[in-house]
This record gives C-alpha cells, structure tokens and sequence, in this order.
C-alpha cells in the first residue's frame, strides 16, 4: 500500500533538488541579487525552506514546537555563499528525515502540537509532513517566480511531473 504522507515528502526532497540544481546552472552571484518579492534574494527563500524543514524534523523527533521554533530561528537569517552548500543542508536534513520516516510504524499517530502562532491541538504525524510538503511548494513557487524576475527560466517541480520521473526511476 502506498504511504502517501512518504511519497509526498519524496517529491518535496526531489522538487528542492530540481530548483537547487537550476539555480546551479546561473551564474554564482544570483543567490545573492536582490529582487522585489517574498524574500530579498534566493539564498533567503532557501535558508527560510531549510530552517522550517528543520524545525519540523525537530518536532517530529520529539522537541516542543516552540523550543524547535527558538532553535531554528536564526537558520531564516544564515544566509549559504554557494548553491552547493545548500545542497549539502539539504541532503543531510533529506538523509534525516528519511530515516526517520523508514523507522515509523504508524503516521497517524498524534501528537499535543503547541504552535507559537495558533495554540495547542493534537496533530497527526501524516498531517506534519503534508504541510512541510506544501510549505515548500509555495516557497518552490517564490522562487520561481524570483527567478523569472531576476531575468531567468525556472524549473519545473510540479507534482504531476515528480510522477513521471518516478515512473522513469522504476523502470
């Protein structure tokens, strides 16, 4: 049976991969440029996807919401020098969260979720993971649409197309 809160967290790991690798492709200095958007420059909308990553890993590996907030805080302003490093971050927070996920019997379990932002509720497991995923799709889509602005293409990430590349990876 398909694990579909895992399969969505596999597309978030490829979706990150397929960004990180087109800003690769452009010159060195374009994480840096500043444009007029959601963030100042795309090392910002990357430190702030990997800070929220992170501080969600945090919560689902046992820290208080809060304490993992204060924790990853000041990753939102640590800003990477190369695409590379980023793609290091990356991989080692993907590696983490992977294994965490490989180790997990039961996704719909709960847990008491005391988020800064809008109070205490029970949260499932599963429930985490679909809005880490849609997270970073909506920051996937600042990207983008920072990277057109700066005068690039961007890459395609969408859903539909992780489907695809899946099929290819099974064949």
């Amino acid at each position: 049976m398909t694990n579909h809160p895992a399969t969505m967290y596999a597309y978030h790991v490829w979706a990150n991969q397929v960004i990180l690798e087109k800003i690769r492709e452009l010159p060195s200095d374009v994480l840096s440029l500043e444009v007029n958007s959601s963030f100042p420059t795309l090392a910002h909308a990357l430190s702030h996807i990997y800070a929220v990553d992170k501080m969600w890993y945090l919560v689902v590996t046992g820290t208080g919401m809060r304490e993992a907030f204060e924790e990853c805080r000041p990753l939102n302003t640590s800003i990477l020098d190369t695409v590379e490093q980023y793609m290091d971050l990356y991989a080692e927070l993907s590696g983490l969260f992977q294994q965490w996920l490989r180790d997990q019997t039961d996704l719909e379990q709960t847990l008491l979720l005391d988020n800064p932002f809008a109070g205490v509720r029970q949260t499932r497991l599963s429930e985490i993971l679909l809005h880490l995923v849609n997270h970073g799709t909506y920051h996937r889509g600042n990207i983008s649409t920072m990277l057109r602005q700066l005068g690039y293409a961007t890459a395609m990430n969408d859903y539909a197309f992780f489907w695809y590349q899946e099929s290819v990876e099974a064949i």
